[in-house]
């Protein structure tokens, strides 16, 4: 069996896409996923499967909406997808907490889309992630985001997750 992480795209943040955790495990178990954990309250799930991403990805959007009414986004990455993305890092020395990762289910195409900063962010494009510096923090960024797809974790959530994604 396959490790996998999901990524969930606007859950329980600022008021909307509210879902407990407990639910999204049951549903998770629901689709046949194995070793189920969740992580805090934004939408992380770690399980193990045998189909591919694109195949969880589609049953998982669509239990999603059909049995809990949300429309969301689930990026999903393997375990060894993810660990790859946290030892990519090219912050290396920033706070964990001031990088955050851009996660998409496409490659990055457009590599400029990113660089409409006004403030100090630094940006690094990866495959289908993008690397963000955030010197003076991410909640007072003005940094626009051009996919309308795709969500964000910072690297002590990443880091996090490949710690529990080791545990199977």
């Amino acid at each position: 069996m396959t490790s996998y992480v999901a990524l969930l795209r606007a859950v329980n943040v600022g008021g909307t896409g509210k879902l407990s955790m407990g639910a999204l495990s049951d549903l998770c178990v629901g689709l046949g996923f194995e070793d189920v954990r969740t992580y805090i309250q934004s939408g992380n799930v770690i399980f193990e499967n045998n189909l591919t991403e694109n195949e969880i990805r589609k049953n998982f959007e669509e239990a999603l909406m059909g049995k809990l009414g949300i429309k969301t986004e689930v990026i999903i990455r393997t375990a060894m997808e993810l660990e790859a993305v946290l030892n990519a890092n090219p912050f290396p020395t920033a706070k964990a907490s001031q990088v955050g990762v851009f996660f998409q289910s496409t490659p990055i195409i457009d590599r400029h889309l990113f660089d409409n900063s006004p403030t100090k962010e630094e940006v690094r494009i990866g495959r289908r992630e993008a690397y963000i510096h955030f010197p003076m923090g991410m909640g007072v960024s003005k940094l626009k985001f051009p996919a309308k797809t795709g969500t964000m974790r910072n690297m002590n959530t990443v880091s996090k997750l490949v710690s529990m994604s080791r545990r199977s």
